[in-house]
């Protein structure tokens, strides 16, 4: 049994819950976390939510999972921050660190020495997910984006750890699985320098704090805690079974201007179809941007204003 667990200043005895303001390594950012030790043996889980801080379902779950759930019902351990960027849900800052400007889910393993996006990276990386024998990076639709529910899982990582991680995204009641082949996000860093299952899971859009959502993530997360006997809860059923997309297309904005987007998530699209264009202030047409393949949208910028480089729209072949 897990006699204490410790977390910089938070520790918590067995059958112990604890929750605190963690300062980031030697700043006075502060990061709010909740650590649950349970009554019996078992796994830990790490979750953490607001890495984004416009996401705003997955931030409520955490806070809501992180004050219901009894440490006398866990067998192992449990870590939910709620949320990472405290400075982004604060400020409205989509995306993005506001004091360096960062997405701190392009920056790990992070940097001990670096910008603040870089040291939370750190912290998270050697702090808690060194701690942990699962994780799960919640999300959703930031201010500017609308999704369908779906899952990314680490394609890059060793094959019995991508398994055992496509195995609990099975559990979801999400419509879509999807192989990243990124390196340097929170979960796919974990999964690949650490050995661990994780996940990054998307549910809500555009910057709204739904109900709905906030009671289908909490299910979700309820769910997984009780497929790995760590909390004695009843799992429910899902009303859906996920599907595998292995190939996954990813547009970027080649323009700054006035974007127009012609699709909705959830929506099937066939090769050859206009996704949506950018103009400029004229409304003189800048870039134009077409399906691949037949596909299925998993997400896309409902904002009328892009900047160059920003993400427009996602879809995947199913």
């Amino acid at each position: 049994m897990n006699q204490e667990l410790v977390i910089s200043e938070l520790r918590a005895k067995a059958g112990e819950k604890k929750q605190g303001l963690i300062n980031i390594l030697d700043t006075k950012t502060q990061m709010p976390i909740t650590i649950i030790n349970g009554k019996n043996d078992g796994n830990t889980v790490l979750i953490t939510a607001g890495v984004h801080g416009c996401e705003y379902p997955c931030i409520k779950t955490a806070i809501e999972l992180a004050k219901e759930i009894d440490p006398q019902k866990v067998s192992g351990s449990i870590i939910i921050v709620h949320p990472v960027n405290t400075q982004g849900f604060i400020g409205r800052n989509a995306a993005i660190v506001p004091e360096d400007n960062k997405n701190i889910l392009r920056v790990f393993p992070g940097d001990k020495n670096g910008t603040i996006s870089e040291k939370i990276a750190y912290f998270i990386t050697n702090e808690l997910i060194s701690k942990a024998d699962f994780y799960f990076d919640i999300h959703g639709g930031d201010l500017h984006e609308d999704l369908v529910p779906h899952i990314y899982y680490p394609g890059m990582a060793d094959s019995k750890v991508m398994e055992k991680s496509i195995k609990l995204a099975k559990h979801f009641n999400v419509e879509y699985f999807v192989k990243s082949n990124t390196t340097n996000g929170s979960y796919t860093s974990a999964a690949i320098n650490k050995n661990i299952p994780s996940l990054l899971i998307e549910r809500g859009s555009c910057g709204l704090c739904k109900d709905d959502d906030v009671k289908a993530y909490k299910k979700d997360m309820l769910n997984i805690l009780s497929v790995l006997d760590i909390l004695n809860y009843n799992k429910t059923d899902n009303d859906c079974t996920p599907k595998e997309i292995k190939e996954a297309k990813y547009l970027d904005s080649l323009s700054e201007g006035c974007w127009t987007c012609f699709v909705k998530a959830g929506e099937s699209v066939k090769k050859g179809e206009k996704l949506g264009e950018i103009t400029d202030y004229f409304g003189n047409v800048l870039d134009t941007y077409y399906a691949d393949f037949d596909g299925v949208v998993l997400y896309n910028t409902v904002a009328f204003s892009v900047t160059k480089g920003s993400s427009l729209v996602a879809y995947g072949r199913i």
